[in-house]
């Protein structure tokens, strides 16, 4: 299951039972990645960001199966001033605070290792040298398995991967950003601080390097898609908006499935990799089903070539 199970509620507003149960029927159902960082969910008023960790590492313990799981997570986000619900004392990514981080989420997760570990957000105070020579010897020392960059442009993502590769170090190969079906109007940004939008430039740097994948987050924008009182945000407020919802309930209702399930399938055949957050057992299950929902050329043709 090409899915990434989104994980920011889990321990908080998502009890540690039914988190069990969420991350029980993902693995039964065939998924193995886990999508977390090491400050979820510390904009939430007396969390700290240890919660989705610790509730990933209890059901791991709980389990015995670090084995079969895919654990990505992520540092340079979280808040240093206690209680800090902004990124305004955000820890960045000098190499000591990595070293850090790393050791705070392996303890949390209960793991030796981090299957894939990401610089969270851009800290552009800390030359890149350090930053990746930082992640180089967390790979060297068998604690990160894979590394990844999320939030970042992709110029900066560009530089990155030369330094690494100038230096013989690990390079990122995963990039993760917010993109879901919709387009936004250009030069508009979200609204949620952090967030960074794929772009044109995105995709066309992707093509050039077969070796990047793209985890894309907030792919079902909040239950916008299906739920009358999630609004789409307003940077989706323009005409191609309209057309590209009307086709997409189209296929939906050809394919007998949900727009979520579309949107999520229409991700995958492009080999990307959907975060899809979950806090309830039907989510979870709309879920599972769209990894199963296979477009064909035709379909695809017609999702694509709306006007955006």
């Amino acid at each position: 299951m090409n899915i990434a199970l989104g994980t920011i509620p889990f321990g908080t507003t998502v009890d540690l039972t039914d988190t069990f149960a969420l991350l029980d029927r993902f693995h039964e159902a065939g998924g193995t990645m886990l999508d977390t960082a090491n400050n979820y969910p510390f904009w939430v008023e007396g969390r700290t960001g240890d919660e989705s960790e610790l509730a990933i590492g209890r059901w791991l313990a709980a389990r015995g199966n670090r084995d079969e799981i895919f654990i990505s997570t992520k540092a340079g986000a979280r808040p240093t001033v206690p209680g800090d619900t902004t990124l305004g004392s955000a820890e960045g990514l000098s190499a000591p605070v990595i070293e850090r981080a790393v050791e705070g989420s392996l303890s949390r997760l209960g793991t030796d290792h981090v299957d894939l570990y990401w610089s969270h957000v851009e800290d552009r105070s800390v030359p890149l040298e350090e930053t990746l020579g930082a992640f180089d010897a967390l790979a060297r020392q068998g604690k990160i398995r894979a590394a990844g960059a999320s939030n970042i442009a992709t110029w900066r993502l560009e530089r990155a991967r030369n330094v690494s590769a100038s230096n013989g170090w690990i390079a990122y190969t995963h990039v993760q950003l917010r993109h879901t079906y919709l387009r936004p109007r250009p030069l508009t940004r979200p609204a949620e601080a952090g967030h960074t939008l794929a772009s044109d430039e995105t995709f066309d740097y992707l093509a050039a390097e077969p070796d990047m994948t793209l985890w894309a987050y907030n792919t079902l924008m909040f239950g916008a898609y299906t739920r009358p009182d999630r609004p789409i945000s307003e940077m989706y407020d323009h005409p191609g908006t309209t057309r590209r919802l009307g086709v997409l309930h189209e296929v939906a209702k050809e394919l007998g499935a949900t727009p979520n399930q579309v949107v999520l399938a229409w991700l995958m055949a492009d080999g990307i990799v959907p975060i899809v957050g979950v806090s309830t057992m039907p989510q979870l299950e709309e879920a599972i089903g769209a990894a199963d929902l296979k477009l064909d050329q035709e379909l695809r043709t017609r999702l694509d070539d709306v006007p955006a």
